[in-house]
């Protein structure tokens, strides 16, 4: 089992925790992970655009004059595509764009994006991160601490001050057990939890 350290709200290192190797310590596979990405990236796209093709804008019922004689190209319609007002040729229209993973697949992944974090050392458990106040200051003076600027914070059911403290930092995203995702994970540079999140983690998907 690989052990990290463990280190207090002032930066200090008070003690070290094994990390069970059912969720940190699995071969990471690299193509689960790059499909999870791709999958949560496409999932949150509506594929609500929409544009009209000629057989849907209004007018442009009569053919606007008569096919030969006249010295102008044939027309059949005013709402053909080379016509201003007319329809889009190949318009995009509503669609879904959700790709599915299996359950043990979306797992795999995850594990693997934990475990890639604590092999490049990018992964720093904290005791506790619990505040006695809202406070962006305090929240920002423990990840100097930590020597730490962009990360994704993960915190216990107990810690509801710790992320409102951190919701306006820019670089930081606060997530529970049940939200973190592979995509979150990969997207910034260090992984942040507490000793308590730990231990949840390792119960959820070990």
């Amino acid at each position: 089992m690989s052990q990290v350290s463990v280190y207090n709200k002032e930066g200090k290192e008070v003690g070290t925790l094994e990390l069970n190797d059912a969720v940190f310590g699995v071969n990471v596979n690299e193509h689960l992970v790059h499909l999870a990405v791709v999958a949560q990236l496409a999932n949150n796209r509506q594929g609500t655009q929409k544009a009209k093709t000629r057989s849907e804008v209004s007018g442009g019922g009569r053919k606007p004059w008569r096919q030969k004689g006249t010295g102008h190209a044939r027309q059949g319609s005013t709402r053909a595509p080379q016509w201003t007002g007319g329809g889009v040729v190949f318009a995009p229209t509503p669609r879904d764009y959700t790709i599915k993973l299996n359950k043990k697949e979306k797992r795999a992944a995850l594990k693997s994006a934990l475990t890639s974090r604590v092999n490049d050392s990018k992964f720093i458990v904290v005791d506790d991160l619990s505040f006695a106040e809202i406070k962006t200051k305090n929240f920002k003076k423990v990840l100097d601490n930590l020597k730490v600027s962009k990360a994704l914070v993960v915190l216990d059911e107990g810690s509801s001050n710790a992320a409102l403290s951190a919701r306006n930092i820019p670089a930081v995203k606060t997530a529970h057990v049940n939200t973190i995702n592979v995509y979150d994970i990969l997207k910034y540079n260090t992984v942040v939890a507490t000793k308590a999140a730990v231990a949840n983690i390792e119960e959820v998907y070990a």
